[in-house]
């Protein structure tokens, strides 16, 4: 059993090494670097030099849109990034065979939960190629973010009906985890749209001239930093209420440390003209706080 809840464990920390490599993806605009999906410039090992593109390689190019040329660099990430993605199913599918010789027979709903968790990394992979297909679109992004969310949240509720801890009693925790669940989602979704906002003004400004990003930024931006105060004291509180109980520490230091270097990761890009290291951390941390208080809700009754 404990060889089960290692290997869930692993897959949940492969899924946050999946949505980093998204994130470096969208650092070093590589998101149309493979302009075609499921291949790479219609090859399943993409070129490493342009000697290498298929005679047709123009019909490629056209959908990209930062300089319509071939870079390897941004091709070679973005590939990178699939092929993370694509080991992170294979080692999804070998998790549901795992769970249907263990489980099936006396607690099937754990295998259902992970049949559930390859079917919706399914899904997410459909939807990368929809996000391509349609030249990263603003709300297929967005939606591909979620997903990729929920995904990291389903091998932690295996973990917890494996485990079969006892719950801490705390009324008031329960309810307040619940919400800061919640609201956190929300800003998630608000970050998400400042960065499609940083997207489309990073490329009227050909990517130069950072300082000016900030400030062509609407009121979504506003509303991110007013709702962070709020988000990071909702959390700093959970975390000194969650002291009262030994077994909720860990999950309880996880979400103290992840809320506020998101804060500290957001201050950094607000007032030091976004330096492109932060966006991918920010949001992989912004993942973790998700799972860390789903990880402490799950705990408390």
């Amino acid at each position: 059993m404990q060889a089960y809840i290692r290997y869930t464990k692993f897959v949940l920390v492969f899924v946050f090494v999946v949505i980093l490599a998204g994130g470096l993806v969208r650092m070093t605009q590589s998101g149309m670097g493979c302009p075609d999906w499921p291949t790479c410039f219609g090859k399943w090992i993409p070129p490493t030099n342009a000697n290498q593109l298929p005679p047709d390689f123009e019909k490629y190019l056209k959908q990209q849109d930062i300089d319509h040329t071939f870079n390897v660099y941004h091709t070679w990430i973005e590939y990178l990034n699939r092929l993370a993605g694509a080991l992170l199913g294979l080692f999804i599918l070998v998790h549901v065979v795992y769970s249907f010789k263990l489980f099936f027979r006396n607690r099937p709903s754990i295998f259902w939960w992970s049949l559930g968790l390859l079917l919706l990394t399914g899904f997410q992979g459909w939807l990368g190629k929809k996000v391509v297909d349609h030249n990263l679109a603003v709300v297929k992004i967005t939606i591909h973010m979620l997903v990729a969310i929920v995904i990291a949240a389903i091998p932690l509720v295996i973990i917890h009906l494996v485990q079969q801890q006892q719950k801490v009693k705390n009324s008031t925790l329960k309810v307040i985890t619940t919400l800061a669940l919640f609201l956190v989602l929300i800003q998630i979704i608000l970050g998400t749209e400042v960065r499609e906002q940083i997207d489309i003004i990073s490329k009227e400004l050909l990517y130069t001239n950072r300082f000016l990003w900030i400030a062509k930024l609407d009121g979504y931006f506003t509303i991110h930093k007013l709702f962070s105060i709020i988000v990071s004291g909702i959390c700093i509180y959970i975390f000194f209420n969650a002291l009262s109980a030994k077994s909720l520490h860990k999950p309880a230091f996880w979400v103290l440390f992840t809320v506020l270097g998101s804060v500290m990761l957001g201050l950094l890009m607000a007032y030091n003209n976004i330096p492109a290291f932060a966006q991918p951390t920010h949001l992989l941390l912004s993942s973790v706080l998700v799972t860390a208080l789903l990880g402490l809700r799950l705990n408390v009754k």
